[in-house]
């Protein structure tokens, strides 16, 4: 396997590419997408560049994998970013062309069922980002959350530290895109606790791999992007977070005895633990209800972790999963954990 590095990176005025390498989700909710292309031009002065299935549902993997090839072939376009996620793009990884794109390294957007294709770089030797897509993050109603812009503009155009710091206010619970309304104020925020730190008496730096843990199972059960030998993410830094799909403790659990018992658990030196989601319209917790599904998930974490990694520096309650604000993090990229200190620096 290749050690990823990092693309070179887009400048204001360049080109930026807008697939839908997940589901072609900007065709049936216009609003937000458009919402975020705007945004990508006036607010980070990038051109987006669409392709024939970014806004076609139901697209063929084929069709998304020509996407992927033609984005990452263009020498004009700088980046690229998911409109949004998914739930099968795993089908198209079989069909990714992984010289083509190793040969035209390029950072890409993503977050989710995009877990996929930044495993799939991570591999190919190109460090990806995760968080931020086009139809949430760039097209939340009123305005982008500030840390999420400042973190997606740093990872677009600088190289270097950033220092990640625990949201003052987040919100999980999503309104109706199909209700105009929705976009004429800001989602309603609460307040923010702070990161919880577990074995938090040492400073620690690594790659980081990771991703949406449901996703992760699928690549485990497809056998895909996953390296043969554990020792491959050996002081490398896990970052896990859980959908608006809201697996229950007892399938966290799960998920996590798994990898743990494939060794994927105890190499890593920390292990970075997204906000959990904790509404969804399928299932909207009251507040009581929602706390007690993030302490049931964390208890999860914990009890696995307990098993398989019990020294592992751990931080809970990072702002980089389904929940808003979204940090944008370096996915095969260098993240340093200071346990002492309190803080999270990663590198762009």
């Amino acid at each position: 396997m290749t050690t990823p590095v990092y693309p070179p990176k887009p400048s204001p005025g360049d080109r930026i590419a807008v697939i839908s390498p997940g589901a072609g989700l900007p065709g049936l909710f216009p609003q937000p997408y458009e919402l975020g292309l705007e945004r990508l031009r006036k607010e980070f002065g990038l051109e987006p560049v669409e392709y024939p299935a970014t806004r076609k549902m139901g697209s063929t993997p084929q069709e998304r994998a020509d996407d992927v090839h033609a984005a990452f072939a263009d020498p004009d376009v700088k980046a690229v970013i998911a409109s949004i996620g998914g739930d099968d793009q795993i089908t198209v990884l079989p069909l990714l062309d992984r010289e083509l794109i190793r040969a035209n390294p390029k950072p890409f957007i993503g977050l989710s069922d995009n877990t996929n294709l930044l495993a799939y770089l991570y591999n190919t030797g190109i460090v990806g980002y995760h968080g931020a897509s086009v139809m949430c993050e760039l097209g939340r109603p009123g305005a982008m959350n500030p840390l999420t812009a400042e973190s997606l503009r740093a990872a677009l155009f600088t190289s270097g530290p950033y220092e990640l710091r625990p949201a003052g206010h987040w919100n999980d619970v999503n309104r109706d895109w199909a209700d105009p309304a929705t976009f004429e104020s800001e989602p309603a925020m609460r307040p923010g606790d702070g990161w919880t730190w577990v074995n938090a008496d040492r400073v620690v730096e690594g790659r980081s791999w990771g991703g949406c843990l449901e996703i992760l199972a699928w690549l485990l059960m497809a056998d895909r992007e996953i390296a043969p030998d554990p020792a491959w993410y050996e002081g490398g830094v896990l970052l896990l977070e859980t959908s608006e799909e809201m697996p229950s403790g007892e399938e966290v659990f799960r998920i996590l005895r798994n990898m743990g018992e494939r060794g994927l658990l105890s190499p890593f030196s920390a292990l970075l633990m997204g906000r959990a989601k904790t509404w969804s319209f399928e299932k909207p917790n009251t507040p009581e209800a929602a706390a007690r599904y993030a302490q049931e998930q964390r208890e999860a974490v914990l009890r696995a972790m307990r098993v398989y990694a019990p020294d592992t520096l751990i931080v809970f309650d990072v702002d980089f999963g389904h929940t808003d604000p979204q940090l944008v993090l370096p996915y095969g990229g260098l993240i340093r954990v200071d346990g002492p200190a309190g803080r999270i620096t990663v590198t762009y």
